[in-house]
């Protein structure tokens, strides 16, 4: 579980988390949990009737420049827990009737996570596990997660190398990213439903940007020709310009109703019927929670 010389993602910066020093992610290998609570903005199947219980750790691999949620993704929000202290989160959503226990940008803490899902089964959480992530992660680090998570919810970000560098410094995201999905895929295997709500498989995700279209387009296509209908797509509209992008002015603003339009269309074009599409008028607040508010975690401190 050590993270002398961190390699959990591709940036391989070898810092020394076990020890205080933090990482690209900007982290130690402390858990830090910025919000615990029941989310209904998921894909439906995610959320079913009641609410997929979400857990956002602080700390990415990413860094992206137009994170949503950079106030965590910065690690300027949360608080430590204790390995316990997380289980006792996980078995707190289970009795609050969450649909299923969601580990969003969980990356930089597999390890530790590992343990905690082993320890939190054995003491009585039954919910399906959802890893929810931007994808930049080593397939050697998944493979720590083989048997314990049941569904996968990565990004796929880019298909353009240009792209990923100039908003995410990684160049080498879609052959990281994509090789992590085949890992993803390869575990879980094709989508298991019990009624409307997911309990095994894949489903990937690309937020179409603006000025992203031909990239999307090369997303989607990838996707549907490399999976067909073992996983499902979600394609997303609800890109929301954080404030902080004067230096990056082609995607300063909301995406159009007609750059959407033409990556679904594009997507039917080809086949795609495993999909989730938005409407329109999705890209708003109620997606940003407000990470001020932890949720259960309150609860969890008070008992």
């Amino acid at each position: 579980m050590a993270t002398q010389g961190c390699n959990l993602c591709p940036r391989g910066c070898n810092a020394d988390r076990a020890n205080g020093k933090t990482g690209f992610c900007r982290m130690t290998d402390k858990i830090r949990v910025a919000r615990a609570s029941l989310h209904m903005w998921e894909e439906p199947c995610i959320s079913g009737a009641n609410g997929s219980g979400t857990v956002f750790f602080s700390g990415c691999p990413l860094q992206c420049v137009f994170c949503q949620n950079k106030s965590i993704a910065q690690g300027r929000k949360g608080i430590e827990l204790t390995l316990e202290e997380l289980v006792r989160v996980f078995l707190l959503l289970q009795e609050k009737g969450a649909e299923n226990i969601n580990l969003v940008t969980p990356t930089q803490y597999v390890p530790q996570l590992a343990v905690v899902l082993e320890r939190a089964k054995g003491q009585g959480l039954r919910l399906p596990i959802v890893y929810n992530t931007g994808s930049y992660e080593t397939v050697e680090t998944l493979r720590r997660l083989d048997g314990l998570v049941d569904i996968y919810l990565p990004d796929l970000k880019y298909r353009s190398a240009e792209r990923a560098a100039r908003y995410s410094n990684a160049q080498d995201y879609f052959e990281a990213a994509s090789a992590a999905i085949a890992e993803m895929v390869r575990q879980t295997g094709k989508p298991v439903f019990d009624g409307g709500t997911l309990q095994r498989g894949v489903i990937v995700r690309h937020l179409v940007m603006p000025q992203g279209v031909r990239d999307a387009k090369a997303v989607i296509g990838y996707l549907y020709h490399t999976y067909g209908s073992d996983i499902y797509i979600s394609i997303l509209n609800q890109y929301t310009p954080s404030g902080e992008l004067m230096a990056f002015p082609e995607i300063n603003r909301r995406l159009t109703q007609r750059e959407y339009g033409r990556v679904v269309d594009y997507a039917i074009e080809i086949g795609v019927e495993n999909a989730f599409i938005q409407e329109q008028g999705t890209a708003s607040e109620s997606f940003i929670p407000d990470f001020d508010e932890v949720g259960f975690l309150k609860e969890l401190r008070s008992r």
